[in-house]
């Protein structure tokens, strides 16, 4: 068993994942245009948060887990400088907001860290 947080940021990439295939148009304004086939790279972010919030749970490869949360969390940067820069990609968020959730994505690695044991 781990600690209660680890559950939480288990389950909250779980539901992220799903929320792939649950509003998959809203994922996919999202995508930078320089990045090919929109669709494909939503499917594939969803299935890889499932896994890797699933792979939390399972001792043997937590810390895969947790490293390929950070991997994958460094990947979707570029999507939240392009939701800087494009009005479409902001779904309305403020500016302020958006700017929020890049350092954001660095607490989210840090939290994940904390769950790598080598």
């Amino acid at each position: 068993m781990g600690p209660w947080h680890l559950y939480l940021m288990g389950i909250l990439y779980i539901v992220a994942g799903i929320m792939h295939f649950v509003r998959p148009k809203m994922y996919q304004r999202i995508i930078p245009d320089y990045l090919p086939n929109a669709k494909f790279l939503v499917i594939l972010s969803g299935i890889a948060e499932i896994e890797l919030g699933i792979g939390l749970f399972i001792e043997a490869v937590r810390t895969w887990a947790a490293l390929g949360i950070i991997c994958m969390l460094i990947a979707f940067l570029p999507v939240h400088f392009y939701m800087l820069t494009n009005k479409n990609a902001a779904m309305g968020l403020p500016k302020w907001v958006l700017i929020l959730r890049i350092p954001l994505q660095f607490g989210l690695m840090y939290w994940a860290y904390s769950y790598v044991s080598f």
